[in-house]
């Protein structure tokens, strides 16, 4: 009899062992996405499509050991826009250059029958797509063959709406414990300027314009409103232009209307856009950028008629940043870059290179490399060029 117990206790403790080598099940769970649409699936999810490449911003920080582990496919977006980025991530992993490249669901380039032929477990976009899937009714196209559509948002509400789209993806990834830690990071980040604002209420506000990607195309002068860059320069202490004049997140603003107002600040966000607008003027920054190239393009975009002859032009209160830092979650780090820019003594000892650095450090697969900001006045906020 006590043998018989013994091998009973032995046959379950043996399956016992089996069931902890076993992969956990899925959960069927219904999530709220940034939409307010409830989405049922199976989490962890194992295959992803990215509708905008540079979502792996965020997919890389929540999933540093694999970013590309559940990545079936991804917007060229990233190649295109961002190909400092793309060039690091592919360096690191060869596999995701082979990746089927998808074009816009804003612009009309989504082929949702290839992205069928992948079977993803979801489809990732952003906010600004559903009024262009609601017409091509991409989300129920989707639906009918078992994939879901979830929506995040980094660009037209990013300080409401990061927070939740970081939840939201951890959830998916089965990573809620890495999302919590980068939301934590970034709160503290982003603390460190509102605090100390809130110690000086009586500061006096600059008033800044932010000269959205000029040298893209002829026409000046695009900017943002209350939202995005137009919020990051109230959040950092700053009066934005573009809020007196535009409802939206973004808009472009009258070159007299400029002139008229006088503009104290003048930030330009740039990137590597060579090949989207080969030729043009823009200010080329991402991480490794040329920083003599992209400070003559930013002298040369500070003699526009809209520019030449404000207060910021004269004080060479002029200022460059990565345009990127629009559309991912590390926003709080461009936030600290402006908030120097506009108080220089104040947030003396603030240093967002070092935070950009740290960020990467603890969170990033892909190594810290400098780029990312310039001034019309070498060496101000400019980091030292890594050799």
């Amino acid at each position: 009899m006590l043998g018989r117990m013994k091998w009973i206790a032995g046959f379950f403790a043996a399956l016992a062992m089996l069931a902890s080598l076993m992969p956990a099940q899925a959960e069927q769970v219904t999530l709220t996405d940034i939409k307010g649409r409830s989405v049922s699936l199976s989490l962890p999810v194992q295959r992803v499509l990215l509708a905008e490449g540079r979502q792996i911003h965020t997919v890389a920080a929540l999933d540093r050991e694999a970013p590309f582990a559940r990545v079936v496919g991804w917007g060229i977006d990233l190649e295109k826009a961002d190909p400092e980025s793309y060039a690091a991530y592919v360096a690191l992993y060869p596999q995701a250059a082979a990746l089927p490249k998808f074009g816009s669901v804003t612009g009309g380039g989504f082929d949702a029958e290839a992205a069928i032929v992948l079977k993803p477990d979801i489809v990732l976009l952003n906010y600004e797509a559903q009024r262009p899937s609601d017409e091509t009714r991409l989300v129920e196209k989707l639906a009918s063959v078992g994939i879901a559509v979830v929506y995040i948002d980094f660009r037209h509400a990013p300080f409401e709406n990061i927070e939740p789209s970081l939840r939201l993806l951890g959830k998916l990834f089965g990573r809620e414990a890495v999302a919590e830690r980068l939301i934590a990071f970034r709160a503290a980040q982003m603390a460190r300027v509102t605090g100390r604002l809130a110690q000086n209420p009586q500061l006096k506000r600059p008033l800044v314009m932010v000269d959205r990607i000029p040298g893209y195309s002829e026409e000046c002068c695009l900017t943002f409103g209350p939202e995005n860059f137009g919020r990051m320069v109230e959040v950092a202490g700053g009066r934005n232009l573009g809020s007196e004049l535009l409802a939206g997140t973004f808009g472009a603003v009258n070159p007299e209307a400029i002139v008229a107002r006088d503009p104290e600040v003048l930030i330009v966000t740039g990137g590597s856009f060579g090949a989207l607008a080969p030729g043009g003027g823009w200010v080329g920054l991402g991480p490794g950028a040329d920083m003599a190239l992209a400070r003559s393009k930013l002298a040369a975009l500070a003699q526009r008629p809209a520019f030449l002859h404000s207060s910021a032009v004269a004080n060479r209160r002029v200022h460059a940043i990565w345009h990127q830092f629009y559309n991912n979650p590390y926003q709080f780090v461009a936030l600290q870059r402006i908030a120097t820019w506009l108080h220089p003594d104040l947030f003396a000892d603030l240093d967002p290179d070092a935070t950009l650095r740290e960020l990467s450090e603890r969170f990033l697969p892909v190594p810290y490399r400098p780029g990312y900001w310039t001034s019309l006045d070498a060496g101000h906020g400019e980091p030292a060029r890594l050799p």
